[in-house]
């Protein structure tokens, strides 16, 4: 093999590389359409086990619909303020952007914090999961949304943690976008949840 040949064949190597940028733009739509999957999973147990209550307490007997209603607000607003901070991405305001994304940190931890004080109120009250398949389902349903949100609120810090410390370099821009998305897409599937399991069970 000639010395230009390895060179030819060295620089088609590389120009076949794909860009590290589009490689995580890629993965985290497999991520999202897997998060797709799983949740409609789950919607779709809870559809077939939701009505067996086993002698136990009916959505009606449980929900408290304006308490859940509050919840719902807090990431509705949340997401509102989660956009605001993307505008701000886009203006190359660093200084507002950490501040929304501190004001969607303080919506979303109130969420989580208001869905465990709802777990916890329903587990005192001999609500557990063990105790029928309407409230496995039910639990496994909103238990995982709460979990993805968690995970979002240290997203939040992290993000928050890059913008002071790198600035809104391309790389940090990128990761805001992907998080933006990710936020936007827990809140429409919670207003499923709301909607399917909270709503439709009151009625």
């Amino acid at each position: 093999m000639t010395t230009e040949t390895l060179t030819i064949e060295t620089s088609a190597a590389h120009d076949g590389h794909a860009d590290p940028t589009e490689l995580q733009i890629f993965g985290f739509w497999l991520y999202v359409l897997s998060d797709l999957v799983l949740f409609a999973t789950l919607f779709a147990t809870y559809a077939v086990l939701g009505r067996n209550y086993a002698g136990g307490p009916t959505p009606k007997e449980m929900f408290d619909l304006p308490y859940v209603f509050g919840e719902t607000v807090l990431l509705l607003f949340s997401s509102a303020t989660c956009g605001l901070a993307i505008l701000a991405v886009q203006a190359h305001r660093k200084d507002r952007v950490w501040i929304w994304l501190a004001i969607t940190f303080v919506l979303g931890l109130a969420f989580v914090g208001m869905e465990l004080r709802e777990f916890s109120q329903l587990i005192l009250e001999g609500h557990r999961p063990e105790r029928s398949a309407f409230l496995s389902s039910f639990f496994t349903l909103v238990g995982t949304h709460g979990a993805h949100v968690t995970a979002g609120l240290i997203w939040i810090m992290a993000m928050i943690m890059q913008v002071f410390t790198k600035g809104l370099t391309p790389a940090v821009q990128s990761r805001l976008l992907r998080f933006s998305l990710f936020w936007h897409f827990l809140d429409i599937v919670w207003v499923g949840v709301f909607t399917v399991v909270y709503l439709m069970g009151v009625m």
